[in-house]
């Protein structure tokens, strides 16, 4: 058995995947972020032994204990360097797992984490090489070589919505200017739509959506709003396209990986993205001659966190 743990900000998701990546049960809790990180972990102990008691499982035939969270964690160790979300700075995880149920734990950042589930049993099953990105709040970024979660030396890779590709009229919460994630994520689209009509853009279809309200306005009303024609949600998803582009051409480039798949909240405008975005790139990319991986668009949803983190210790 291969037990995934999926530790958000918001929720502690945990489930229990057999080898054919198939989750057999999983359960919830609320993460409560202000409790003592003992008190976290202590609830994915529970959680793990629940799991195997409701499937009628031994603790025993736990093969190996994988998490995924928001931050950045040490591969040797599983100690989490450091993850926002939860205020955690150097928090032994992996080891304390290990005391207590005596297996490998394996803890990687969640974008890797969903880049493995998708590689394992979604869109880029079976290929050896594949990239993911994961549009929302912020864009993360997952990179799979030959099969296996790559994070670089020091576990700090792959932190793709950090590569810079423009400038831009507000700053990444990183404290850098420039960052994809300020160009390509939910939150950036928002951001320069609210600015242009401040600026006084047109945008009366977008403007009627959210009632007036520029602070309602939401990536998905932009894209319904580009499709009936609206002057500056067309121009909002056009810029957003233009950099996204910017951004794949560079992992082409650096990568050449056999697919690149998105996902998080904005893959969800599907093929009003997809299209024009792959034209984007095509008009981007270094040699012509080459036929360069697709993009597609992710498949797992929700239940990626926990397929990949648990297969997190298969692919080592």
């Amino acid at each position: 058995m291969l037990i995934g743990v999926d530790l958000g900000g918001t929720n502690i998701k945990v489930g229990i995947v057999n080898q054919e990546g198939h989750i057999l049960f999983q359960n919830s809790r609320a993460t409560i972020p202000s409790r003592p990180y003992q008190s976290i972990v202590q609830d994915i102990i529970e959680q793990i032994e629940e799991g195997m008691m409701q499937i009628n499982r031994s603790v025993s035939e736990i093969h190996s204990i994988g998490i995924g969270i928001p931050g950045i964690a040490e591969q040797q160790t599983g100690k989490v360097i450091y993850c926002t979300n939860l205020s955690w700075y150097d928090v032994p995880i992996g080891k304390m797992l290990r005391d207590h149920f005596n297996k490998p734990v394996f803890v990687e950042n969640d974008a890797t984490v969903a880049a493995l589930a998708e590689s394992v049993s979604g869109s880029t099953k079976g290929l050896a090489n594949s990239v993911f990105l994961t549009l929302g709040t912020g864009v993360g970024g997952g990179i799979i070589i030959n099969h296996k979660a790559y994070s670089g030396s020091h576990g700090a890779g792959s932190e793709i919505g950090h590569t810079i590709v423009g400038e831009n009229f507000y700053a990444c919460n990183c404290g850098r200017n420039g960052c994809l994630e300020t160009f390509a994520s939910a939150t950036a689209m928002i951001r320069y739509a609210q600015k242009r009509l401040r600026e006084g853009a047109q945008g009366r279809e977008l403007l009627d959506m959210v009632e007036g309200n520029i602070e309602n306005i939401t990536a998905k009303a932009i894209f319904d709003c580009a499709q009936k024609g609206d002057r500056l949600a067309i121009e909002v998803v056009d810029r957003t396209i233009k950099y996204l582009a910017i951004g794949i051409a560079n992992i082409h480039n650096m990568l050449d990986p056999d697919c690149i798949t998105i996902g998080g909240g904005v893959s969800k405008a599907g093929d009003a993205l997809l299209i024009p975005l792959r034209e984007a790139v095509k008009k981007l990319t270094f040699c012509k001659s080459v036929d360069y991986g697709d993009i597609t668009l992710a498949q797992l949803g929700n239940e990626a966190g926990i397929i990949g983190a648990a297969f997190l210790g298969v692919h080592q």
